[in-house]
Order: C-alpha cells, then sequence, then structure tokens
C-alpha cells in the first residue's frame, strides 16, 4: 500500500477514535485495515462499494464471532446500520464495535434492549418476546436434532414467556420497558441477553483481539 494510502488511514483513524469511547486511535487503524479487507469480497463489477451489505456483514458475525442465529445477526446489522441505508459503513463498524466488545453495562444494556425491541416501540412487547423465544426455540431445536418438534412448540413458547415478565415485568402492564430490563439486569445480569445470544463471550473477543488487533499492530 502507497504511502499516501497509509496517510489517509491515519487520518481516518485520528477522526473516527475521538467519536468512540472503548478503542484508541491504533486500534481503530487496524479496525479501518479490517474493514477494507472485508469490503474486497463484495466489491461491485464496477469497484465501487458502499460498504458492508446485509449479507456480508452477517458472514462477518458468523466468521468472527461464531454468530449463527439469523434473526439475531440480521437485528444486530440494523442496530449497526445506523442512518438505515443497507450499508454499514467504516464508521458505523467501529462504533458498533466499541458497545458490542467493550461497552459499560449501561451502554450493553441500551444496546441489548434496542435488539430485543423489535418494533422500536421503546418496548418488548409481548410480541417481541414470542418471536424472540420462538427463534430459540428452532435455534435449539436445530442443534439438538429435534425439528420435528416444531409443532409442540406453541404451548412451551407461551409458558416461557409467561415465566420471562413474571420475573421482569416490574409494573406488570404486559411488556418491558427500558426501565423494567434495567431493574431485571441490574437484578441478574445473566437477563442481559434474556431473548439471545448478541454480545461476543470472553473466547471471540479474545480470538478477535488475537486476529485483528494485536496482528494489525505487529505487522
Amino acid at each position: 500500500m502507497s504511502s499516501a494510502s497509509k496517510k489517509a488511514i491515519q487520518a481516518l483513524a485520528e477522526t473516527i477514535s475521538k467519536k468512540v469511547e472503548h478503542f484508541n486511535k491504533k486500534e481503530v487503524e487496524c479496525l479501518i485495515w479490517k474493514f477494507n479487507a472485508l469490503l474486497e469480497a463484495q466489491k461491485h463489477s464496477d469497484g465501487s462499494v458502499s460498504g458492508l451489505d446485509r449479507n456480508q456483514f452477517k458472514v462477518v458475525l458468523h466468521n468472527l464471532f461464531e454468530m449463527t442465529d439469523d434473526f439475531i445477526m440480521d437485528r444486530v446489522f440494523r442496530i449497526f446500520d445506523k442512518d438505515n441505508d443497507g450499508f454499514v459503513t467504516v464508521e458505523e463498524w467501529i462504533q458498533g464495535l466499541s458497545v458490542h466488545f467493550w461497552g459499560t453495562l449501561d451502554e450493553q444494556k441500551k444496546y441489548c434492549f434496542h435488539m430485543y425491541d423489535l418494533k422500536g416501540s421503546g418496548f418488548i412487547t409481548r410480541d417481541d418476546i414470542f418471536l424472540l423465544l420462538k427463534d430459540s426455540f428452532h435455534l435449539r431445536l436445530e442443534e439438538e436434532g429435534r425439528e420435528d418438534d416444531y409443532q409442540d412448540e406453541q404451548d412451551e413458547i407461551n409458558e416461557l414467556m409467561e415465566i420471562v415478565l413474571k420475573k421482569m415485568d416490574h409494573d406488570k402492564d404486559g411488556r418491558l420497558s427500558f426501565q423494567d430490563f434495567e431493574k431485571s439486569v441490574k437484578k441478574e445480569e445473566l437477563l442481559l441477553e434474556a431473548f439471545g445470544s448478541c454480545l461476543p463471550n470472553f473466547r471471540t473477543k479474545k480470538k478477535f483481539e488475537q486476529q485483528v488487533l494485536e496482528k494489525q499492530q505487529d505487522e
């Protein structure tokens, strides 16, 4: 790569690093290098590309973070794609990863709540909970090779939904506000991902650090 290109990346890293909380300038540079490498996989015939599209982004989530739930990966894409233009730009990529990886508990509570608020209504409704639990239920049956049990799912999901609401719906209005969600997570942090795994675990975070952040800095 030419010195001009390197300087351009360094200048971009300088700008973006001022907007994110949890990556320093050198780490932002590494993330830009990785993003540019990922873009190579989806360049259009004329060589142009706007950012990571939905399909490529989901491939990235699977390859880098071992995510397998298509429904949850789609939700992650929607959260990263802040301007809703159908592409994740380099700045959206880095800002999203900042919270996705190293966000404070307060930041990740907001992130997960937004993830589960499927309609953007400001509440996790019964319909949201049903769809999220149904997705998790299907994924578990597929992993266990029990696809034939799909027909028995309705009662089990409804029963589980009532258990969840009883535990988390503190104001008893039949839906979860952010205050309900926050209070529940404060009491029991495992409830942060109550409706589907949407954050990287320690192992995948370490793997990403070694493959992207540490490797790029050594080169």
